[in-house]
């Protein structure tokens, strides 16, 4: 077995110059992926299919020949993107990871794969994820767990899990995967990697599967911020075909060393100590915001009151447009079929319970039950307008701070089957994420380094509205504060 394990560990940001430099090429850069993820796709299973060697290797060497005849090279330049299995993928199946969508195969490209495509990054496969992205660990998926990799008895979080854990275990080198509630924060954290859910509206939905509309966004999952930068630049920008699409000039992507020697104003919510807070997220969170007030940022008490708020509020509306979007799933056009069905209302039925799991019944049946009629007001009703306070808290406190530092979740990865059969536990483990995505803000996950057999764990830093640019520059200072010896 070939092994060029050194560059599969490497970041974009240190194979670009080297592709750039013919210190190194595509073909050898997918050739390391592709080793790597057979040394270890089957004990991790963060992929539910990776396209073929030949395939790959053919568009890796096609790069390379652009770049030796002296043509212009995308921003990707060549390198392997794996994307989560509910962005839609032209002949290549996207299953959601359930049994519903097993064998579909989309008929055109998501926007988000196009501009991929387009940047000269190479689609390497489809990886797993809670069914519908309806789940915190990964373990809702029909296709089987996903393993952490860092340590194989520990969820890799969720519902972004395969695309964390494939990142996190250097068998890509770039993913997309999508937020909903914190599903591609959550998993970098638990998985030690970068992941970024940029503010509602600023990348395209269309091609996204839908899960809850007003609050579902697609973003990226790399080994470091500069990397994340790289790909939130690619994929970025209006799509007239996603009409919740911004179309907006501020840049996502300025000069990431923009951070350097400004003092900003961190805003630290009381309200995120929680009680049932794990001591170790607790001194990450300070150890973070200590090592960046002593390089001059300041530290701004805030005030978030209505976060109390956020679990219900977060899953009445979810579920809500959840039993609306999945309703399309009724054994008619595509997707699974109940065999021999005695009438069109056993069909769909049938259909639906043989097609969903658990956890994607629990949510349509809550979310059908607060739209249904004398209950919408009591409760859906209720819960946009809970919402609203909430992004008024978020508008009070950017009053007075640049940006809000806090943790990601609550605890750092949990063992496998540990929370599966409380749903309420693994619900609470959205606490610290649900809030940016209620809010419609920009926030990023950026992992602090721990002694080697702990858990990872992330920090999260949000942002106001469309200021991704600062926040990204924030998030390198950030990165660079972390790894410096404690203070």
């Amino acid at each position: 077995m070939r092994l060029h394990l050194n560059l599969c560990q490497q970041t974009a940001a240190t194979l670009i110059p080297m592709l750039e430099a013919g210190q190194t090429s595509c073909v050898a850069v997918m050739e390391s992926v592709l080793d790597q993820i057979e040394a270890r796709e089957a004990e991790v299973h963060a992929f539910v299919s990776v396209r073929g060697r030949d395939e790959l290797l053919a568009e890796a060497k096609a790069v390379d020949e652009m770049r030796a005849a002296g043509e212009e090279v995308g921003p990707l330049a060549g390198l392997p993107v794996a994307i989560k299995d509910n962005i839609c993928t032209k002949g290549l199946k996207t299953s959601c990871s359930s049994k519903m969508l097993e064998n579909f195969v989309p008929p055109y490209d998501a926007t988000v794969i196009e501009k991929v495509v387009a940047a000269d990054g190479i689609i390497l496969g489809k990886t797993n994820m809670d069914e519908f992205a309806m789940g915190s660990s990964t373990e809702n998926s029909a296709l089987g767990n996903t393993k952490n990799p860092r340590d194989l008895e520990r969820v890799p979080g969720g519902s972004s899990g395969g695309s964390a854990a494939a990142v996190a275990a250097d068998m890509t080198i770039l993913a997309l995967g999508s937020d909903t509630g914190g599903s591609i924060r959550q998993p970098a954290s638990f998985c030690g990697v970068v992941g970024m859910k940029p503010t509602y509206g600023r990348v395209s939905r269309y091609g996204l599967v839908a899960y809850a509309s007003s609050l579902d966004q697609i973003g990226p999952i790399a080994k470091c911020v500069e990397d994340a930068a790289l790909l939130m630049g690619v994929i970025a920008g209006h799509d007239a075909k996603d009409s919740t699409c911004l179309d907006v000039n501020e840049p996502i992507v300025a000069d990431l060393d923009n951070g350097a020697g400004k003092s900003y104003r961190m805003g630290v919510p009381a309200e995120y100590t929680q009680d049932g807070t794990d001591p170790a997220v607790q001194a990450a969170v300070d150890q973070t915001i200590a090592k960046l007030e002593a390089l001059g940022h300041e530290v701004v008490p805030v005030e978030l009151p209505h976060t109390d708020y956020a679990i219900p509020t977060y899953y009445l509306i979810a579920s809500a447009e959840a039993s609306s979007n999945l309703s399309r799933y009724a054994g008619y056009a595509y997707g699974h079929r109940a065999e021999d069905p005695e009438s069109i209302d056993d069909m769909i039925a049938r259909s639906r319970g043989e097609g969903f799991g658990d956890e994607v019944k629990r949510r349509i049946m809550l979310g059908t039950y607060a739209l249904s009629s004398g209950y919408d007001e009591q409760y859906y009703e209720k819960a946009l307008r809970v919402r609203r306070l909430i992004q008024q808290d978020f508008d009070a406190a950017f009053a007075k701070c640049d940006f809000i530092v806090h943790a990601v979740a609550p605890h750092p990865a949990f063992k496998l089957g540990e929370k599966t059969d409380d749903p309420l536990a693994m619900y609470l483990e959205d606490i610290f994420s649900v809030t940016a995505n209620l809010a419609g803000l920009p926030a990023i996950s950026v992992p602090v380094p721990q002694e080697d057999g702990t858990p990872p764990i992330g920090v999260q830093c949000v942002a106001p509205a469309l200021r991704e640019a600062d926040l990204l520059a924030m998030a390198v200072a950030m990165q660079n504060a972390v790894a410096t010896p404690a203070v």
